[in-house]
């Protein structure tokens, strides 16, 4: 499983505990700006009682062009999802990362691939939507021993189709623990969610909607059900 330390790669790992999967997970530094989801990955490790949870550096600074490796500002109060693309997306960071996770997956002998992408209440990552994980997939079955072998992993997104108030309700469903999860792009000091940058936005919308108590600390005050 890909491991953010985010809330929707916390509820999608728990999914799959739920599931009977045994898990191992995969957090990567890549030189995100918001270095705090580097803890918050090892508390919900912690917490799914993974196998393993390995933490590889890959430091996409080197690359740039996004607001989470550079030195661009992170929007604030514009609605997530709505006109281009924003500067927060990480160049080709979902195929850099999956293959990262294939090459596990491959060397540990696992069935599948985990990921929390949701296509519904989302930032408009082109490397979030159904087609680019049923392509990595296909990729999967001709590019590695297994698939060639006829054993070729799964990628399993059992997010994909929620709302982010759907993926609340699922998680509370399944006990994950919200506060030991990190969504904000654009932290303060003392580690705070902003309160204003689209992953916060989406994530108390999430709550709000779902009517379900929201335990993230905000620099800027929220709404709560």
């Amino acid at each position: 499983m890909l491991l953010s330390g985010g809330l929707d790669s916390a509820v999608a790992g728990a999914w799959a505990r739920a599931e009977g999967y045994d898990l191992w997970a995969l957090t990567l530094d890549y030189g995100q700006r918001h270095r705090v989801e580097l803890e918050a990955a090892a508390a919900v490790a912690r917490h799914l009682e993974v196998r393993e949870h390995l933490v590889l550096q890959v430091d996409l600074r080197a690359f740039g062009g996004s607001a989470l490796t550079a030195d661009i500002p992170v929007p604030k109060a514009q609605s997530p999802g709505a006109g281009p693309i924003p500067p927060t997306y990480v160049p080709a960071r979902n195929t850099i990362f999956l293959s990262l996770a294939l090459g596990l997956a491959e060397a540990r002998g696992a069935g599948a691939l985990v990921i929390g992408a949701n296509a519904i209440d989302y930032s408009g990552y082109p490397d979030c939507r159904p087609a680019f994980l049923e392509a990595f997939e296909r990729l999967a079955q001709v590019g590695t021993r297994a698939g060639v072998e006829g054993n070729p992993p799964r990628v399993l997104a059992p997010l994909i189709d929620l709302s982010k108030a759907g993926i609340v309700t699922l998680g509370h469903e399944l006990g994950v623990p919200f506060e030991r999860t990190h969504s904000c792009y654009d932290p303060d000091d003392a580690g705070r969610h902003c309160g204003s940058c689209d992953a916060c936005q989406l994530r108390c919308k999430g709550f709000l909607d779902a009517g379900i108590h929201d335990p993230t600390p905000y620099a800027k005050s929220q709404k709560t059900p």
